[in-house]
């Protein structure tokens, strides 16, 4: 079976899991214990934490708040930071992003959506329009999940704060972290992560905070991590996310140039009269989205399945509908938005999973439209 659907969760790393497992077995003392053994785990928990914020952002200037999962963190971002006046987002946002500026505008505060280029990335001018002086907070998403196409936050964010100091600037960085080059500039406030994307496990993500930025908790409690996120820490999580983060940063850059030479493979043996392209060459390497227009995309995924290859359909929090919003849009139609597959990969993904799963996808497409004729 190939797996091209690492954009939905990615195998969880054997190594990280087994560099991990003494903090199920022996390492299991709660952090905030102030004994021997509390005290070692939360040392522990500190140099995880160091390591993954380093990565990506000036620890002097920031610091990370571990959470539940990315959602959990663009939740306390966009709860805690749009308080008043408007908030800014953007129509290509996940959907732990736009449910939750759904809810906000149920509240009482006014959400402003930019429009979207073909290939799922933000219009910047027109995003820029709708900040105002009255804006609290602005989210832009880092790399579209759906699409894989790369929005410029430091740009962004620049021309945000010169527009209005006051704004944050948030952005969702779950498909970002460990897969394209990351260093958060000092306009960027508010950035979420998460686990399971590059080898740890559901259920650990963090937000990547400002320092000297206000921002309340969502959860709490007994005061953990720095009273900003309470409950106790899920430490075997927390260290298979740092040992996954240790391999995936350490190969960061030759996985990149390797998958999109395997990401253009593909799409090179892919037959052009049946599939479309979606996403731009300039996007992550890490997701090829396609569209066989004409034909429904569930029932593809599920011969395509049937014949050895698994692929998504879009987000996969968002597989409960028909047509992707986020694609919907970018503007196209109907026929297309059907027929939409996302081919994603991770770092082990080989130039031969990428030529088989090519000769499925178009002997699968080929079937299912004769089937239909």
């Amino acid at each position: 079976m190939i797996y091209f659907d690492n954009a939905a969760t990615t195998r969880p790393s054997a190594r990280a899991l087994e560099a991990a497992g003494a903090y199920l077995s022996e390492c299991y003392f709660n952090p905030s214990a102030l004994y021997g053994g509390g005290v070692a785990v939360s040392r522990e928990i500190a140099a995880a934490r160091k390591f993954l914020l380093a990565q990506v952002a000036d620890p002097f200037r920031y610091e990370l708040i571990f959470t539940s999962c990315g959602s959990e963190a663009d939740n306390q971002a966009l709860f805690g930071c749009a308080r008043r006046g408007n908030l800014v987002t953007t129509a290509g946002e996940h959907a732990a992003v736009y449910e939750s500026a759904q809810a906000l505008k149920a509240r009482g505060i006014e959400v402003r959506y930019a429009p979207l280029h073909a290939d799922g990335s933000v219009d910047g001018a027109a995003l820029l329009s709708l900040v105002d002086e009255k804006t609290s907070l602005v989210s832009v998403i880092h790399v579209n999940n759906e699409t894989g196409a790369v929005n410029d936050i430091a740009a962004l964010a620049a021309q945000v704060k010169k527009k209005n100091p006051r704004a944050v600037f948030h952005s969702d960085g779950v498909q970002a972290y460990g897969k394209i080059p990351v260093r958060l500039s000092d306009d960027v406030d508010l950035y979420s992560v998460s686990a399971h994307k590059i080898g740890g496990l559901k259920g650990t993500g963090a937000l990547i905070r400002r320092k000297k930025l206000a921002l309340p908790p969502l959860i709490y409690g007994g005061g953990q991590e720095g009273g900003m996120r309470s409950g106790t820490e899920n430490v075997f999580g927390i260290m298979v996310f740092y040992h996954a983060a240790r391999e995936t940063f350490a190969a960061a850059e030759q996985a990149g140039t390797r998958l999109r030479e395997v990401r253009e493979r593909l799409w090179d043996a892919l037959d052009h009269g049946i599939f479309t392209r979606i996403s731009p060459q300039n996007g992550t390497p890490y997701i090829l989205t396609v569209s066989a227009a004409g034909l429904r995309g569930e029932v593809l995924q599920r011969m395509l399945a049937d014949g050895g290859l698994m692929a998504g359909t879009g987000s996969a929090c968002s597989s409960r509908h028909r047509f992707s919003r986020v694609l919907s849009a970018c503007g196209y139609p109907e026929r297309v938005l059907d027929g939409v597959l996302r081919l994603s990969f991770s770092p082990q993904t080989t130039r031969e999973e990428a030529d088989a799963a090519a000769e499925i996808l178009n002997r699968t497409a080929t079937d299912l439209r004769e089937r239909m004729n």
